[in-house]
């Protein structure tokens, strides 16, 4: 196992209140800069994924998302800003996170997941995290993330509701097992609060820095379902078939 990086002196003031929660530590927040996150998607979701995650410390972003910036996007796309509108959305999401913390190694890919790039964007990180509104595009990293034997974080939202699982190759099923296809009534657009993305976002982050530093419980082999319009939680176990054709 590599050794992992030392922290600096700056670093360890940025981030000394993190590093007082029980199990993280400077050896926890040494994980953290060790650590590589791919992103699918750098959107109202997948945006503030990578928002935390640089805010935490995590040493390589790789970034996935393509086209230029729209003006819908803005009431959730919290790494973009008026004046982009048109432009690519890559160069401001790598622009605002290098803000944040520069001493983060930003990979910014303008372009969707599909199946041809899947495998060798996955290859350049530890941890996958799925904020990709497209099912095709959701499939394709999974399996992907499968065949590399590296933990997915999958993060959804629709309307007022959002939800958030972590797959591990070996311990869990994938998204596979209770999505093996495309659902044939499901579209690009959909009904959206930035609010509720950046809910699913925060929880989803909290899973990528647990898996990472080895505190608390990931939610592995179970859905985090939440309402948040009459503000219900509940996890369900999801299933892990033997018959799936991606991971059984």
């Amino acid at each position: 196992m590599p050794e992992l990086p030392l922290l600096t002196d700056p670093e360890r003031a940025l981030y000394e209140w993190q590093m007082w929660v029980p199990g993280v530590g400077e050896e926890g927040q040494r994980k953290l800069k060790a650590a590589s996150v791919l992103i699918s998607r750098v959107g109202g979701l997948g945006g503030l994924v990578a928002l935390e995650l640089a805010a935490a410390g995590v040493g390589k972003l790789v970034l996935a998302h393509g086209g230029d910036l729209q003006r819908p996007d803005l009431n959730r796309q919290l790494l973009q800003t008026y004046d982009h509108i048109g432009k690519p959305r890559m160069d401001s999401i790598v622009r605002r996170l290098h803000e944040l913390n520069p001493r983060c190694e930003i990979v910014g890919v303008a372009e969707n997941v599909t199946v041809a790039n899947a495998a060798s964007l996955v290859a350049q990180a530890d941890i996958v995290v799925d904020a990709a509104p497209l099912f095709q595009e959701r499939l394709a990293l999974n399996a992907a993330a499968v065949r590399a034997g590296k933990p997915m974080v999958e993060c959804a939202m629709h309307t007022l509701e959002a939800s958030v699982t972590t797959f591990v190759p070996g311990r869990s099923g994938c998204l596979a097992c209770y999505v093996p296809e495309v659902p044939p009534t499901w579209t690009r657009q959909f009904p959206v609060f930035g609010a509720v993305s950046g809910t699913a976002a925060c929880i989803g982050a909290m899973e990528v820095i647990k898996l990472i530093t080895g505190i608390g419980e990931t939610l592995c082999g179970e859905l985090l379902s939440m309402d948040l319009a009459s503000m219900q939680f509940r996890k369900i176990r999801l299933p892990k078939r033997n018959d799936c054709a991606v991971c059984g």
